[in-house]
């Protein structure tokens, strides 16, 4: 064996230690990063808002991270308990009230509680399927996340056309962050059985990072309208 191939062999097994050491380390150093970076974002939040005497930087040579989460989530915590009794009920209500006479600010507030309820629901399955759709043209799909039916103006809209539309939201690769919103017929939505966590996984990886499946032999694939029907 010659000197260069010798070389050539080194080389390819550094490359592969390398290759196999950042598959280990990478995603660790991301994970640590972005739960230090949501941790600080907490406390830069919540920190300034609480007494020097309750505060534990007070007393400490160094910060202390996570403690203004923790005070948040308790605090979230008690807001939730105390709306369970009829005090709490009338405290909240009057704030609320107070939010829906303020110009602009009753708009923001109210899209974004309904958001969340919508979202955060135990009962609801908004955004917790994924589906696929004909976009951008027949013969090309997408991966879509099915937000909810259409309601409201729309809903009638469709309904005078004889149109049962579900609501999707169309994210792009590789930050599904940001995306359209888009109205499909339900039998033009192929449902998969992927979590929504999968569908992240698929859309954020650019497609490398496919979840396992098995599919039923001499099965298709059932439209939303087949599994509503079901």
């Amino acid at each position: 064996m010659t000197d260069g191939s010798k070389s050539g062999i080194i080389a390819a097994r550094l490359r592969n230690y390398f290759l196999t050491g950042l598959i280990i380390c990478a995603p660790v150093a991301i994970t640590v990063w972005l739960v230090r970076s949501f941790i600080e974002w907490a406390d830069s939040w919540v920190k300034p808002y609480l007494p020097s005497f309750y505060n534990p930087d007070t007393y400490s040579p160094v910060a202390i991270p996570g403690f203004g989460l923790l005070v948040a989530m308790v605090v979230i915590t008690l807001v939730g308990f105390l709306t369970a009794n009829i005090i709490g009920r009338s405290i909240i209500h009057f704030g609320e009230s107070l939010l829906n006479r303020t110009p602009l600010v009753r708009t923001i507030y109210k899209s974004l509680k309904q958001i969340f309820q919508t979202v955060l629901q135990d009962q609801s399955s908004s955004f917790k399927k994924a589906g696929l759709i004909e976009y951008p043209s027949p013969g090309l799909w997408s991966l879509v996340f099915i937000a909810t039916d259409v309601k409201g103006e729309i809903a009638s809209k469709f309904d005078e056309r004889g149109m049962d539309m579900v609501a999707v939201f169309l994210p792009p690769t590789p930050l599904p962050t940001a995306g359209f919103l888009l109205f499909v017929p339900r039998d033009k939505i192929v449902p998969l059985e992927m979590s929504a966590e999968d569908a992240a996984k698929l859309l954020i990886s650019g497609g490398l990072v496919t979840p396992d499946h098995k599919p039923l032999a001499n099965a298709p694939p059932r439209t939303i309208t087949q599994q509503k029907r079901a």
